[in-house]
């Protein structure tokens, strides 16, 4: 008789077991034959429609030693790894077709709770490109938001190196192990990530990468995002591959506008004709993360730090009295300038002036068609 194993674990031993695939671990799932399956022996495997050898090597991955032998070499890596029977493992992945059963990581796995962003384009950027993506990255996860990308060459670079100056508000999801960056010229970009960040990826230690992986890991790139920025994108980029995987799951998709004579917008600049959203500043972003940001400060506990960036608001306690009383009303829902002077029985001159103040102060937005909100 074997050990008991919690079920995530004989499910990582599943996962790591060559030639038992995505679908193959869905039938032991969903048939209940994960519970105690160290224990079970070759001729059970066999069931699943796995061959004699697929079913043999099942059965040695799950022994208690290599369970065992397993753990610590994980442990003495630094890796961490969720499940998709976890409760933490994130909810916007558990919609895609073929969500990853495991995901091995180094870093700050308390990351993945918040609302992100998946930063994408092609790897021969132009200077401008490389730019915009890293101040649109910085942008946005100074407010919170987690950017996510490949850390490829390129656009992914730019995308990681602008947002791991905000508090290390940045997940790179690796087509490779999570111990074997790539490319190798971003082991410096990779160092710094692990350490600030969050370093994801599907494949096990020791796994060859091929280029299979790559298309493999765009779609995890966009299932953890509540949408993709597509930042330069000729014909045939793999960034191109991550916007469908976010069309296909009713997500938003962000388009930075290109020169249409450049080869290295022709994709993106489709997408945007097809309907996707330009993008001309973060605000163009931001504006539809307000909702997902305030829920995520919201529900977190008291060990999570914010990033916040500088003149970011204080508590409700540092306002005016005129300031407290148009925040407590914009808390609400947002308003236009007529409810707010109706609500508040401010003046138009006085009104213009307090939410002047709280603008600066960083505790308020103004949002098309004369509408006010909270940050």
């Amino acid at each position: 008789m074997g050990q008991e194993w919690d079920v995530s674990e004989l499910l990582v031993g599943m996962h790591e077991t060559e030639g038992v695939g995505w679908i193959t671990i869905r039938r032991i799932v969903a048939s209940g034959a994960l519970e105690g399956a160290n224990r079970r022996r070759e001729k059970d495997w066999m069931e699943f429609a796995l061959s004699a050898k697929q079913a043999a090597k099942l059965a040695e991955r799950l022994s208690d030693e290599k369970i065992e032998r397993a753990i610590d070499s994980r442990r003495r890596a630094g890796i961490s790894v969720l499940t998709a029977l976890d409760p933490d493992y994130p909810e916007l992945l558990k919609h895609m077709d073929t969500p990853p059963w495991v995901l091995y990581g180094i870093g700050r796995l308390e990351l993945l709770a918040r609302p992100a962003l998946a930063i994408v384009g092609t790897r021969v950027a132009t200077a401008y490109g490389k730019r915009v993506a890293e101040e649109l990255a910085a942008s946005c996860a100074a407010e919170g938001i987690a950017v996510v990308s490949g850390m490829a060459r390129g656009i992914d670079t730019a995308a990681h190196a602008g947002a791991i100056g905000k508090e290390g508000s940045t997940i790179a999801v690796l087509a490779s192990p999570v111990d074997s960056p790539y490319p190798p010229e971003n082991r410096g970009l990779y160092r710094e990530i692990a350490e600030r960040g969050l370093v994801l990826s599907e494949s096990p230690a020791g796994t060859p990468l091929t280029k299979a992986h790559f298309y493999l890991r765009n779609r995890i790139i966009a299932g953890l995002c509540q949408g993709a920025l597509v930042v330069e994108a000729g014909e045939g980029s793999g960034a191109l591959i991550t916007a469908q995987h976010t069309l296909n799951s009713n997500r938003d998709l962000y388009i930075v506008p290109g020169p249409i004579t450049s080869p290295r917008s022709t994709g993106a600049l489709k997408l945007l004709r097809d309907g996707a959203k330009p993008v001309l500043e973060a605000e163009d972003i931001l504006c539809d993360y307000r909702r997902a940001l305030r829920e995520w400060r919201s529900s977190s506990g008291p060990g999570e730090e914010l990033p916040e960036s500088p003149g970011s608001p204080g508590s409700p306690e540092e306002l005016e009295e005129e300031e407290a009383c148009l925040y407590e009303i914009l808390l609400e829902e947002p308003r236009t300038i007529d409810e707010l002077s109706e609500l508040s029985g401010m003046a138009r001159g006085q009104l213009h002036t307090v939410l002047l103040h709280l603008q600066m102060k960083r505790r308020v937005q103004q949002l098309p068609g004369s509408m006010f909100a909270v940050i």
